[in-house]
């Protein structure tokens, strides 16, 4: 799969007006700062290294928060007309979940995470069509490396907006499972916050290696839900300079 310019274009200013529109303060502005320190990573950065994993392509991170950020807003629309009774988070944390929850597979802030195999071997044989890059010395899980790179940045989170990034993986992460099985109803998980950008999650990444395995392409979509009324000139025209 392939985007164009400016389908690359659209998808960030998709990105940014999401936080122009849901944040405010100072918390608005280092978003902002941090974002726009990596948008040159970011914007050009795939959402996973195998081509049958999910969205493994220039621009797919990008497209794949978009696609995290509005199924997270449909799912917690189906569990409240579902009988979500629950008050204990707001849409805000909602969205800075969905929006961060990949962020550490941006890279270090210096170097980024995944960089072009040059083995056609392996990318013929096993669709790996990109490495990890060896120049970041130090391991770290995504939500882990998600986290430091906000608190870098001195981005202050809740405690459900930790938590939602944390274990935003579910099972699929071994160590989730004290959060998402426990056998102490006083350590229950005490916020749906977590299990709705997991389920939206989980559906965006099915969705887009269905669109891989049908070849079916990238169809761009508004960022429903979440107000684009705003133009973001300053990071639209920083992104033309990259072409």
């Amino acid at each position: 799969m392939k985007l164009t310019e400016q389908e690359l274009l659209t998808n960030w200013n998709s990105l940014m007006a999401i936080i122009e529109d849901n944040f405010t303060g100072e918390r608005k502005t280092k978003l902002q700062e941090l974002y726009n320190k990596l948008q040159p990573e970011m914007m050009m950065a795939p959402a996973s290294g195998f081509e049958h994993f999910h969205n493994c392509f220039i621009g797919g991170y990008v497209d794949h928060v978009l696609n995290v950020v509005n199924g997270t807003l449909d799912i917690y629309e189906t569990w409240k007309s579902s009988g979500l009774v629950s008050n204990d988070f707001t849409q805000e944390e909602l969205v800075f979940v969905a929006l961060n929850h990949d962020l550490g597979k941006v890279g270090d802030i210096e170097n980024p995470l995944y960089i072009p195999n040059d083995s056609e071997w392996h990318r013929k044989n096993q669709g790996k069509i990109y490495n990890y890059n060896s120049e970041i010395k130090t391991y770290m899980g995504i939500p882990d490396r998600s986290l430091w790179i906000l608190n870098q940045y001195g981005i202050s989170m809740t405690e459900q907006e930790y938590l939602g990034i944390k274990i935003h993986d579910g099972l699929y992460e071994e160590g989730n499972g004290q959060y998402l099985k426990p056998y102490n109803k006083d350590r229950a998980l005490s916020t749906a916050l977590p299990l709705i950008v997991h389920q939206a999650d989980m559906m965006s990444s099915r969705i887009e290696y269905e669109r891989w395995k049908s070849g079916a392409g990238v169809a761009l979509k508004e960022t429903r839900k979440v107000k684009r009324t705003k133009q973001v000139s300053n990071a639209n025209d920083s992104a033309k300079a990259m072409f």
